[in-house]
């Protein structure tokens, strides 16, 4: 939620780089994940979830919560 870089992300997922690459793809364009800091061919670039991607958290606890029972 802070933001992590690319390859935190990927690692913490546990999935290959092509496979990691589409869904980080999918969540910037349905705007669960936002892009922070410079382009990325040009540096340090970190991705951080947004106010969407932290309801839709929200949301799944509140699922597992209610299946867990």
């Amino acid at each position: 939620m802070d933001g992590a870089n690319k390859t935190r992300l990927m690692y913490r997922c546990n999935l290959n780089f092509g496979r990691f690459n589409r869904y980080l793809k999918e969540l910037l364009d349905a705007g669960l994940l936002e892009q922070v800091g410079g382009n990325p061919g040009e540096g340090f670039v970190l991705y951080r979830t947004t106010e969407k991607g932290r309801e839709l958290l929200k949301i799944l606890e509140k699922a597992g919560e209610f299946l867990s029972v």
